[in-house]
């Protein structure tokens, strides 16, 4: 009983501790959302969120990870509304915040604060169900560190000394962060062409509907004529910027390609072949045409990761039986006015996968984003894109509905 009141009475702190590190660990994508964001802000809020994750005790870290996962990702919910699933949402966000609050609770096992650490550093290598975009290091995106691994294993050693380091042993902290420090500038260039970034605003709950399908044919065409009239070279347009089995639409096709005959025209659309679909990206150009499927597809989204019973469940059950897209086995490059670029369709532009063999500095990636707006979700991607332009130093050319 005694060991009860005890425990209540603590309880308080255990959930405001881990509660307030989750808010200060994910600040940083709120404020790059209201536009605020600040370099030494970041720093130092990172820093210390980093700080507060190394002396937590087990059952503060699981409550830490829980919020932080819902901070990060509450937004995930939001496509069940367009399945007519509403109810799930609840489900969905709870269910995210327990994998992650596990996570986070399983790095908290070792009472070493090095295990501690390196049990991070492994979280930023696990991803759940193939899902990438808890970077851990992401919170150093807009401070004054890089967010390389080495960068990571650095920053956690400082903390490291300035937790168990005696007197004036903490100031040598200051060592390791010298060297984790961003001096770097982005020394791409810019192709030279002109480019005609072509975001667009369509609501998921009209883009599908049959009914609205020529009024958004009509907007894509407008811009492209639009394009054409102020001599750009290149037009990017969104993913599934023309919402239909693109490759089975002459008509469509035809027009596509007499218009590429005055700009390139990269779109998204969908492909099918046999039984089999594909979210894919086209180019037009010079009246001709070519086709590059996405290689990554979503967990949960476009592809159910489980066992094929399981899989074969949850489409019948939840996805009005369709089936899971189909992918390509290696990314698509595409030769535009002489200059290569890598395809991305949205997230598979935030993966380590898109970016094998790079045969250029250059990366197209076309994205809808209307499944999850108003939210964060489009700051988070543009955050999660800077991390990966920097990791493997490439331009990218990012294009989203909404």
């Amino acid at each position: 009983m005694i060991y009860y009141i005890k425990f209540m009475l603590k309880l308080p702190m255990y959930f405001f501790r881990p509660f307030f590190t989750s808010i200060l660990f994910s600040s940083f994508i709120y404020l790059e959302y209201f536009d605020i964001s600040n370099k030494f802000l970041n720093t130092v809020v990172a820093l210390f969120s980093f700080l507060l994750l190394l002396i937590m005790q087990k059952r503060e870290m699981f409550i830490a990870g829980f919020f932080i996962a819902i901070w990060w990702f509450w937004w995930i919910g939001y496509s069940f509304v367009y399945y007519d699933l509403n109810y799930f949402i609840p489900l969905v966000i709870f269910g995210i915040g327990l994998i992650y609050g596990g996570l986070f609770y399983f790095t908290s096992i070792f009472n070493n604060i090095y295990l501690r650490a390196l049990a991070l550093f492994g979280l930023s290598f696990v991803y759940p169900f193939g899902f990438n975009w808890l970077q851990i290091e992401l919170p150093f995106i807009n401070s004054y560190f890089n967010t390389s691994k080495i960068d990571f294993i650095l920053i956690l050693t400082a903390l490291i000394i300035v937790i168990k380091g005696k007197k004036y042993i903490k100031y040598s902290a200051i060592i390791p962060l010298i060297f984790t420090l961003n001096y770097s500038k982005n020394t791409i260039n810019t192709p030279n062409i002109k480019i005609f970034m072509a975001n667009t605003s369509i609501p998921q709950d009209i883009k599908w509907n049959k009914k609205y399908l020529t009024q958004i044919i009509n907007i894509n065409f407008k811009i492209i004529d639009k394009a054409i009239k102020q001599k750009y070279d290149l037009i990017i347009l969104p993913e599934s910027s023309f919402p239909l089995l693109l490759n089975k639409n002459e008509r469509l096709l035809k027009t596509l390609r007499l218009k590429s005959k005055n700009i390139s025209i990269v779109l998204g659309s969908l492909y099918k072949e046999k039984n089999s679909f594909y979210n894919s990206t086209y180019l037009f150009q010079n009246g001709n045409m070519q086709v590059a499927h996405k290689v990554v597809l979503i967990p949960f989204g476009e592809a159910v990761p489980l066992p094929e019973k399981l899989k074969n469940f949850i489409n019948d059950t939840f996805y009005n039986k369709a089936k899971d897209y189909q992918c390509a086995k290696t990314p698509t490059d595409f030769n535009i006015k002489g200059i290569t670029f890598r395809n991305a369709i949205c997230y598979e532009a935030t993966t380590d996968e898109i970016f094998k063999d790079l045969a250029g500095n250059y990366l197209i990636a076309i994205s809808n984003n209307a499944w999850f707006t108003p939210s964060i979700q489009p700051t988070l991607q543009k955050l999660l894109l800077k991390y990966y332009s920097n990791k493997y130093h490439v331009k990218i050319f990012s294009v989203a509905n909404n």
